[in-house]
């Protein structure tokens, strides 16, 4: 709010501030969780039931002494005082807040009975001994639970009935004053939970966001590969939709006789593969990203596998080639641009992974289907890492599924039992054609 006079701004009033930590203080949090029940340990879930069991065994019977020889309360009262100060810590692992609303009247009714009731023969007034443990027991499953206004208005309503009954106790000349002790033991309490609390809430984020951005990355290589073999696809069909375009427009002057109407489909047929060509380049350009340059070398295929070998063979790990003959002629081009990437891949996960590992390339054809296997055996000891040498994509896995899916194949992946590791992929040898509906 601004102040008319000054113009500045104000903030807001004692009465505001009392109704917010009043009403922070009737509404708990809305995560009753067990604490500690994320834990992996069984014995670590049960941990805090435990804690409460044995705080009441000890706390209870205590209490019952203190309140009856201490305090001059008659036993049975004692004992029911001590039963609402105690026992409601069972209800601190899930529900501390309620908990606090019992045990914190339980012991202001204790102060207050004592004062109408008790003859006061303890050395310290007003928190008994047993009643300040179990209190500041709950003040950390409490801290551990509740945002921080709410540990607020719990310590200001702590230190203020310990120095009401403390100023009474002192008109009568009861005892030691441990109000003091009591509010810098809550406080310190509270302080130390609220920043374990908010420690671990960061930390949470922190795993939410690194997992958030993990799947980002994820999806962002995903798509740049994607835009790579669209890239790389844009040549290959080019070369085709060129091929039509040529035959299309020299067929009047090849053929003779052509009939007028056949000359006339031969220039259409030529336009619209000329036109499809330039909507390929438009697209090209949006798939191209600043850094891939103009990308103009020849898309490579299965011929040119025995290359990329002996290119990775100088950078250390000795491979081996075996193509089935003739079987290079018979892969459609985009077949081959798959083929000639998953290896590529795969020989240069040998090389980061497993440098100097023998490694053996096999293509083979299986009636319509072309099956490729890159096997590398487990790796030499003492070598040393020659990952700047690999030439892949840096797409790994990721890469080579979706090669294998841009071509309806398979592909089988993991570790061998020896040490090693084998990619297998079976890719079709048949063109797809389109069905008719």
């Amino acid at each position: 709010m601004i102040h008319p006079s000054t113009g500045q701004s104000r903030g807001p009033s004692p009465r505001t501030l009392l109704a917010s930590l009043l009403a922070s203080l009737l509404h708990p949090s809305t995560d009753h969780t067990p604490l500690l029940a994320q834990a992996r340990r069984r014995w670590l879930r049960y941990l805090p039931y435990v804690a409460a069991l044995a705080a009441i065994s000890s706390l209870l019977p205590s209490s019952i002494n203190v309140l009856a020889h201490d305090y001059g309360l008659n036993a049975g009262l004692a004992a029911a005082l001590s039963v609402a100060q105690t026992v409601p810590l069972l209800l601190a692992p899930t529900r501390p807040l309620a908990a606090w609303w019992m045990v914190g009247s339980a012991n202001v009714l204790t102060s207050a009975l004592t004062l109408a009731t008790g003859q006061n023969t303890s050395p310290v007034w007003p928190w008994p001994a047993t009643g300040l443990v179990g209190y500041l027991l709950l003040m950390l499953p409490l801290a551990l639970r509740e945002e921080r206004r709410t540990l607020v208005a719990v310590w200001l309503a702590t230190s203020v009935w310990s120095l009401a009954f403390s100023v009474i106790g002192t008109v009568r000349d009861w005892g030691g004053d441990n109000s003091l002790l009591a509010i810098a033991l809550t406080g310190a309490v509270l302080v130390l939970g609220g920043a374990l609390r908010e420690r671990a809430e960061a930390r949470r984020l922190l795993t939410e966001q690194e997992q958030i951005s993990e799947v980002e990355r994820e999806r962002r290589t995903l798509l740049e590969e994607r835009a790579r073999i669209a890239r790389e696809l844009h040549d290959v069909v080019a070369h085709h939709m060129s091929v039509i375009a040529v035959q299309a427009a020299s067929a009047p002057y090849r053929i003779a006789d052509v009939p007028a109407e056949a000359a006339e489909e031969f220039t259409t047929i030529a336009g619209t593969a000329r036109e499809s060509l330039a909507e390929m380049r438009r697209l090209l350009g949006v798939l191209r990203s600043e850094e891939s340059g103009g990308e103009k070398a020849p898309q490579p295929g299965v011929g040119q596998l025995a290359q990329l070998v002996e290119t990775v063979g100088r950078a250390g790990v000795p491979a081996e080639l075996s193509v089935d003959e003739g079987l290079a002629e018979r892969v459609p081009q985009a077949v081959g641009l798959s083929t000639y990437r998953i290896v590529q891949e795969a020989l240069a996960n040998v090389v980061r992974h497993a440098p100097g590992a023998r490694t053996w390339v096999s293509l083979s054809s299986d009636g319509p289907e072309l099956r490729l296997t890159v096997v590398n055996a487990p790796p030499p000891e003492r070598t040393e890492s020659l990952e700047a040498s690999a030439e892949g994509t840096g797409h790994g896995l990721v890469g080579m599924r979706e090669r294998v899916r841009l071509v309806d194949g398979r592909l089988d992946t993991g570790p061998l039992p020896d040490g090693g590791f084998k990619v297998a992929a079976v890719l079709p040898l048949d063109t797809p054609r389109e069905t008719t509906a």
